[in-house]
């Protein structure tokens, strides 16, 4: 998935001569957490709450040209959500302003990242319930899994492999939108599968 299609686009600005009054104001009334700087059309630089922390007191007095980080890390639209979450977590920073041709036209924040995360996995979807089970060959792969969950009435909202261990068998992991998981789970333990837990939104592994 690209940035594009999970980023804030035209973001809320502020301006270098601004005070950091104004950024705290525009922070508050949008939720946000960090604001982009921008001068003459052009991004130099990003206002955060941290910054607006370490001047409490003296949000009236100061501008946000003197306080802002100018050394900004950046992105391309057409970059992979996967690239962004990895700049975010080398770089241990919440968000990436998004350029494209030179001018600032979105955001992408840890938080866009992990709703995305949580939609792919199917996780964001309200009553869903996740089995996980090691996959070990043709017998106990995938389609034979498909076919067992078929049979139990269950339906699928999303599916996907993982790797506990480099080396290990793959563990799948089916998100269900309907059917009796617990059910299912027991029907997949008799049909030879390896069920690591059945987890449900909000609830507890079994």
């Amino acid at each position: 998935m690209l940035v594009s299609y999970r980023m804030t686009k035209e973001p809320i600005t502020v301006e270098p001569d601004d005070l950091l009054s104004r950024a705290a104001h525009k922070m508050k009334a949008g939720g946000f957490r960090r604001l982009p700087v921008v001068s003459d059309g052009k991004l130099v630089g990003i206002v955060t709450e941290r910054d607006l922390r370490e001047h409490r007191g003296q949000l009236e007095h100061t501008k946000i040209n003197g306080v802002m980080t100018k050394n900004l890390f950046t992105v391309s639209p057409e970059i992979t959500l996967e690239e962004a979450a990895q700049i975010m977590l080398e770089q241990q920073i919440g968000g990436l302003p998004v350029i494209q041709e030179g001018r600032l036209i979105g955001i992408i924040t840890a938080s866009d990242v992990m709703r995305a995360f949580l939609d792919v996995m199917g996780a964001s979807h309200g009553g869903s319930t996740r089995i996980d089970f090691v996959l070990e060959g043709e017998e106990h792969g995938l389609n034979e899994a498909s076919r067992v969950v078929a049979r139990e009435h269950g339906e699928v909202l999303g599916v996907g492999t993982y790797r506990d261990k480099l080396g290990n068998n793959p563990i799948c992991y089916l998100r269900l939108i309907s059917g009796n998981a617990d059910k299912i789970a027991k029907a997949l333990r008799a049909s030879g599968f390896d069920v690591l837990g059945v987890h449900r939104i909000g609830g507890e592994a079994k």
